[in-house]
């Protein structure tokens, strides 16, 4: 499952792919819709990759819990966000025994399954695990892209200063 250009963007529904860097921010396209909208760097944005689920022992990273339930759902679609809260719990127990109740909201759960199901749709998610040496280097060259963007954005660029030659005045020959 290659989570790294996959982003959520907050107050925005859905999850969208990063599709390039611009001068102000960044493209994305909606992975629900297809559209395609600018996004600022002011814009708080995360990566699925960055995100994790607290446990009792420590966090797990996103990606492996929505492995877990490709593996329950042998790659098919997971109960739907929209269930209620007690049904959603359940089966988020299921997939992940020693989540931390206090910590995780049933709000939370269902932007996992809502999330998944979008991924899943579109042929993104897997029950295979990946290579974690290559995942760990993507990870590492999204962060620094994202790093020199913000980095590129706060410094104010030098204005070069360009003298032009003085012009000549013109004159009559005989």
């Amino acid at each position: 499952m290659n989570l790294e250009k996959i982003l959520a963007i907050s107050g925005m529904p859905g999850i969208y792919a990063l599709k390039m860097q611009t001068r102000t921010g960044f493209v994305a396209e909606s992975l629900v819709d297809g559209k395609k909208i600018t996004v600022g760097l002011r814009s708080n944005v995360s990566l699925l990759t960055e995100i994790s689920i607290y446990t009792h022992d420590a966090e797990k990273p996103l990606a492996e819990v929505m492995r877990a339930i490709a593996v329950k759902e042998d790659n098919g679609p997971a109960i739907s966000h929209k269930e209620d809260n007690a049904k959603l719990v359940a089966y988020f127990k299921e997939i992940l025994p020693d989540y931390d109740e206090d910590r995780v909201y049933p709000s939370d759960i269902k932007k996992v399954f809502n999330w998944y199901n979008i991924l899943q749709s579109k042929g993104l998610v897997s029950k295979e695990e990946p290579n974690k040496a290559e995942e760990a280097r993507v990870e590492e060259i999204v962060k620094e892209k994202v790093a020199e963007a913000k980095k590129s954005k706060s410094e104010p660029k030098a204005k070069e200063e360009t003298k032009a030659a003085p012009k000549k005045p013109k004159t009559k020959k005989d």
